[in-house]
């Protein structure tokens, strides 16, 4: 929400926060494959379509420690993060009167930098974009993954300072909640959007949920909120913790698939029929798409989540059972406008203990120790570089 005051406390405010802009910030930057290091970034003037924020939190995506390991999309060092969150420390008039927000006023970002004019942007469907949708080839101009070279270079949240562009997407959030779990704000976007704007889930529906890391008991929180019937999560003996956070957080059964037979588990609990909706965030291997439409029901849905390469192949796709269950798959990747908005209404509502994912918070010195905790099988579900913390 945006904070009510008088015209004197706004001009003491602005100020205040105008006063923490300097001419150079810290960032950690992407500088090769796996390696981050400490850089002095000059900060740009701003225009008056566009502002400064000053990052609170910045959560890493498992879309991060995919490509950490990796040679940068573009070859050029950039500064990652694009699950943001902070508070605005400059604005242009221009901006302010497009944003509905005022300097010191606490934000959230999508990564998305869309034109604004072209057809799916004005469909609503702007993450595919051209201009930022880095999967369609060429420089993409997006948080998290445009290179230092894209004038003005602060592109990312593992910075102290962030450039809002133009094409800014922002969401107010509201000063009570805690900068870790504001930053859970598309992780549990991408579930609103997977669980329920796309695959369904709702009063009367069954939902199974295979793979519980960010995006999964992201996927769980959506399909509880929207009142699913029944919801079912899968994961390894690795995963014996997360399952039972998945079971706090409103799981009705889990199954450890190194233990139980998950297809005959499934069938026991729906009487047979099988679930109305499988969501794979897991690898969408042969192993995990073959046990969701094996726990599937006749005219059941499959939803896939972009959790690998684009080019991502299986080699043996149970095509028969898809054409006897008349089951339907769909892909799906990223989040809508609206889903980004329910689900900060979630995170603030407090209704669930969210605190349970954000599990590691670690400042901009420990970027690359924070990028590896991410990766790493164990505790860390959701890890944020909080430029704050030293």
């Amino acid at each position: 929400m945006t904070l009510a005051s008088s015209p004197q406390d706004h001009h003491s405010r602005r100020a205040s926060y105008a006063a923490h802009v300097t001419e150079k910030v810290v960032a950690a930057v992407k500088v090769a494959p796996g390696t981050t290091e400490l850089r002095d970034l000059p900060v740009p003037d701003v225009a008056p379509d566009a502002g400064l924020l000053r990052i609170e939190a910045a959560g890493i995506c498992g879309s991060d420690v995919r490509s950490y390991p990796k040679p940068s999309r573009h070859g050029e060092p950039h500064v990652m993060g694009h699950e943001n969150v902070g508070r605005v420390v400059a604005l242009g008039v221009e901006a302010a009167r497009r944003w509905g927000v005022r300097e010191g006023d606490r934000v959230a970002l999508e990564e998305y930098l869309p034109c604004g004019r072209c057809d799916v942007c004005r469909s609503g469907e702007y993450r595919f974009c051209t201009q930022t949708d880095i999967h369609r080839g060429g420089i993409a101009v997006r948080y998290g993954s445009t290179p230092l070279s894209v004038p003005p270079g602060l592109w990312g949240g593992f910075s102290e300072m962030l450039y809002l562009h133009p094409s800014s997407i922002l969401h107010t959030v509201d000063d009570k909640t805690p900068p870790e779990l504001a930053a859970l704000a598309l992780p549990i976007a991408n579930g609103w959007q997977w669980a329920h704007v796309e695959g369904g889930a709702g009063p009367g529906r069954s939902v199974l949920i295979v793979g519980p890391g960010q995006q999964g008991l992201g996927c769980v929180v959506a399909a509880k909120e929207a009142g699913a019937d029944l919801i079912v999560v899968a994961g390894t003996s690795r995963d014996v913790e997360r399952l039972e956070i998945a079971r706090t957080l409103g799981a009705d059964h889990v199954v450890n698939v190194d233990a139980d037979d998950l297809i005959d588990r499934v069938r026991s609990q729906t009487g047979g029929r099988g679930v109305d909706l499988a969501i794979d965030t897991a690898a969408a291997s042969d192993v995990t798409v073959g046990a969701a439409l094996g726990a599937l029901k006749d005219k059941g849905g499959v939803v896939l989540i972009a959790a690998g390469a684009m080019d991502q192949t299986i080699a043996s796709f149970p095509v028969g059972i898809v054409k006897r269950k008349y089951a339907t798959l769909k892909g799906v990747r990223g989040h809508g406008h609206e889903s980004v908005g329910r689900a900060i209404a979630i995170i603030t509502s407090g209704a669930y203990p969210l605190h349970l994912l954000a599990t590691h918070q670690l400042g901009l010195a420990r970027v690359d120790e924070a990028l590896r905790t991410a990766a790493a099988a164990g505790a860390a579900i959701h890890v944020a570089v909080v430029p704050g913390l030293p």
